[in-house]
């Protein structure tokens, strides 16, 4: 089952990125509602826009709202909350605590669009 039309926010200080994240995203028919270039904005957007995923980087510019700091703040607003962490910071260590912390997949950089996709479709499928 795909979720077309599901809401993506993209978390990412890269606006390379995220234009990247953006093209690939409403390419497979996706509804990206917003952008956020730190935690601090992510976690304003997040209230407001209400997405039905996020994608974050782990590398932010605020070292105190850095990517796991954002996915435990969205954890604590919504423990529901579905976050692909997208980062080239891809060592196991660091999967494995975003995953304890609750972030529902990792994808590393660089990507393939087919990868990305079939992940965040997985993720938009499971039950939470």
């Amino acid at each position: 089952m795909k979720h077309k039309n599901a809401r993506i926010l993209i978390v990412d200080d890269s606006l390379f990125m995220r234009r990247i994240l953006r093209k690939i995203l409403t390419c497979a028919g996706y509804d990206v509602v917003g952008e956020a270039t730190d935690g601090t904005i992510a976690v304003q957007r997040y209230r407001e826009l209400k997405p039905d995923l996020v994608t974050m980087d782990i590398v932010l510019p605020d070292i105190e709202m850095n990517g796991i700091e954002t996915l435990k703040w969205l954890i604590s607003i919504n423990p529901e909350v579905k976050i692909v962490m997208i980062s080239a910071v891809g060592y196991e260590e660091l999967i494995n605590e975003v995953l304890s912390i609750g972030a529902k997949d990792f994808v590393v950089k660089p990507f393939k669009p087919e990868i990305l996709i079939k992940t965040i479709q997985q993720v938009l499928t499971e039950r939470s």
